[in-house]
């Protein structure tokens, strides 16, 4: 969903770059809305449709999918997908688990499948059109061992509104608030599961009490600077379903150097090495 670091085609060169063709072929207006670019990463290994000007997966996506912990066989879950991006990041470096995309808005559900199709992990991602709000009519409780989350950053009076209805609900908690994307979170976990997520920084401790009012205790933390000496813009939590008390602060990630060029870390990060397991 939304976000506070946009990713330039020029900043990920060579790791993320835009494509006029894929597998071969003519991009055709049948592939192609007129309302799309078809933009890929990780040295073109993985490749996204996105709206011109709705949703666009940004920084924060990479970041959540790279600090998540995942283990051997994992039935993932992300709550507001979005476009898909962090399933497909997710199965592309680790390639034993499965997943599943949670999203509200149909056009970016479509979206999504389109995306999980495209990149060929139709039999690992399963994209549900779904609201949050009606989790547990559609799943399970306790079904998954991993839930990944990118929530909306903004309570629904905060900050100025997109004019676009995608980006609206993508930015801001117009359908659902960041404890009903926590509470439906511990509804799906399993006891001892992980759920992480991302959130401005200064919400920070909006998501450790929501965490804990649910059951979910926080364990790792790392806030995310946009340069050394700036404060925090966003943090990472990771928590687990009915853990012990006790958080390890990180520490902090930084994203630019003082020239505004991604630091080694964040290299790394956009460069997308696959998982062992």
């Amino acid at each position: 969903m939304k976000k506070n670091f946009d990713i330039s085609d020029e900043e990920l060169k060579p790791q993320t770059k835009r494509f006029g063709r894929f597998s071969g072929e003519t991009v055709s207006s049948a592939t192609l809305a007129n309302d799309e670019t078809l933009d890929a990463l990780f040295g073109g290994d993985l490749q996204l449709y996105q709206s011109k000007h709705g949703y666009r997966f940004s920084l924060d996506s990479l970041l959540l999918a790279d600090f998540a912990t995942i283990r051997s066989g994992d039935k993932v879950i992300d709550l507001g997908t979005g476009n898909g991006v962090v399933p497909l990041i997710l199965a592309y470096r680790y390639p034993s688990i499965s997943l599943t995309g949670l999203e509200i808005q149909r056009q970016m559900a479509s979206r999504a499948a389109r995306n999980i199709r495209l990149n060929g992990y139709e039999d690992r991602i399963v994209i549900t059109h779904l609201d949050i709000a009606s989790t547990a009519e559609r799943f399970k409780p306790e079904s998954f061992d991993s839930v990944i989350c990118n929530p909306p950053y903004r309570q629904a009076s905060s900050g100025r509104l997109s004019p676009f209805s995608e980006k609206q609900i993508a930015r801001h908690e117009l359908k659902a608030s960041l404890d009903d994307f926590v509470r439906a979170a511990a509804f799906l976990l399993k006891n001892k599961g992980c759920f992480v997520c991302i959130q401005l920084g200064d919400r920070t401790v909006d998501l450790v009490i929501a965490m804990r009012s649910a059951g979910i205790e926080p364990k790792r933390l790392r806030a995310v600077h946009p340069f050394s000496d700036a404060k925090a813009s966003m943090v990472l939590v990771e928590a687990v379903k009915g853990g012990r008390k006790g958080v390890d602060i990180l520490p902090p990630l930084i994203v630019y150097d003082s020239g505004k060029i991604y630091t080694a870390e964040l290299k790394a990060i956009a460069g997308g090495p696959k998982g062992s397991i």
